[in-house]
């Protein structure tokens, strides 16, 4: 077994995930030791079984990185500190703490009406269409997937499209963990603090207002963190969700032959693409409580487990037979007490299914303006979408009506 640590960054996820995730199989196994930015350490969990046992085992792979043993070798402008710094929230809390946390934000999510959603999602989309329908192509990634979820979610936490806006700008800044990374984590807090300040004094009918008030009892300082934790698991990996899956209808012969009122293939695409190109390819992570082995591999206390969502839904040990279409077993949204709360999957397929439906409607001769072969993808091993997702089209009369 391979024990030549993995680079985990470069162009290498950008041309073929798939191949490469099979080479680290193929030489490192279930549990591969790689290399972030900065040359520092971890080990990446890319088998199925494996990765469900580091979810469903809090006790042995616990959540706060304090028990990080590797904190001495993270340069200080290191773009991944956003992503594992220990900040109190839902997504690095533990135990009763947790709990709590877990129960408020299910909690408000669940109180969001998902007629309503469908309404002003659809609304939104067909506001976003009208600025483009009438010329005979866009960029949909920038016209479109990446700034229907955003707006959406700006309606939800009473935000107006500008702000909304900014604060999806800043959010990207910092998952894309590029040398901006700590200064918009910075200035996303400033908003977000300055919108909890306002919802305080006059509360709305928001997922704001409502976490505020709800009996888990949330201070300021908590609900900062926590609304930004919400607003980036919701907004760019829908934004990409929608983008993979338009890529696939498009490039795809099972889909692109009737896209043309292709309403009962859009779950299959969406459901698909969460197989094979998640928007979250890896998220950090889980640290070693104690010594343990792991997938034939010494996982020494303190070390980061990487959580290989991408790799893992590869596994060729639990492929779907039927390209993902129809099976849900997939890793995307994560599993055990800290998977993404199911209201919170149940809002982002609303809005995904909503865009392709709307855009579809719309505009049912959309084609790919290139070759797929010249499509990009981000490089990015964190996150997976394409750089820009170019499309021809006729014509077609404006909506105008919000």
């Amino acid at each position: 077994m391979n024990s030549c640590p993995v680079q985990l960054h470069g162009a290498r996820f950008r041309t073929d995930p798939g191949a490469l995730y099979r080479q680290m199989r193929t030489e490192h196994g279930p549990v591969v030791p790689v290399l972030m930015e900065g040359d520092v350490p971890a080990w990446l969990v890319i088998g199925y079984r494996e990765l469900h046992h580091v979810l469903s085992t809090p006790s042995m792979f616990a959540r706060k990185s304090d028990r990080w043993n590797a904190w001495d070798q993270v340069p200080q402008n290191w773009p991944r500190l956003p992503m594992v710094m220990e900040i109190p929230t839902l997504l690095y809390s533990e135990g009763e703490e947790h709990r709590r946390r877990s129960t408020a934000v299910s909690a408000v999510l669940s109180a969001v009406d998902l007629h309503e959603l469908r309404v002003v999602s659809t609304r939104m989309a067909d506001r976003l269409i009208d600025a483009f329908c009438g010329s005979t192509g866009t960029d949909l990634r920038s016209s479109y997937t990446a700034r229907l979820p955003a707006l959406v979610l700006s309606w939800l936490y009473g935000l107006d499209d500008r702000r909304g806006d900014h604060m999806a700008e800043l959010m990207t800044d910092m998952i894309d963990g590029g040398e901006s990374a700590m200064r918009a984590q910075g200035a996303l807090m400033e908003v977000m603090g300055q919108l909890v300040v306002e919802r305080r004094s006059a509360p709305g009918a928001d997922v704001v207002s409502r976490l505020l008030a709800h009996p888990a009892g949330y201070s300021d300082e908590e609900a900062v963190p926590e609304l930004i934790v919400l607003l980036g698991g919701g907004n760019q990996p829908t934004a990409e969700w929608v983008g993979n899956a338009l890529r696939l209808m498009l490039t795809d012969d099972r889909f692109s032959d009737s896209l043309a009122g292709a309403r009962s293939s859009i779950r299959d695409a969406l459901n698909e693409v969460l197989w094979e190109d998640t928007p979250t390819q890896i998220h950090a992570g889980r640290y070693a409580t104690q010594d343990v082995e792991l997938g034939g591999r010494l996982i020494r206390k303190g070390d980061m487990i990487l959580l290989g969502l991408s790799g893992a839904n590869r596994d060729p040990a639990v492929r779907p037979t039927d390209d993902g279409r129809s099976n849900h077993a997939h890793l995307s949204f994560s599993h055990g007490g800290h998977q993404c709360p199911y209201p919170a999957q149940e809002i982002a397929e609303n809005i995904a299914v909503t865009a392709i439906e709307v855009l579809l409607d719309r505009l049912p001769d959309l084609e790919l303006a290139v070759p797929e072969s010249e499509l990009r993808w981000r490089p990015s091993p964190w996150m997976r979408g394409v750089d820009s997702l170019p499309v021809t089209f006729t014509p077609a009369p404006r909506q105008g009506e919000y």
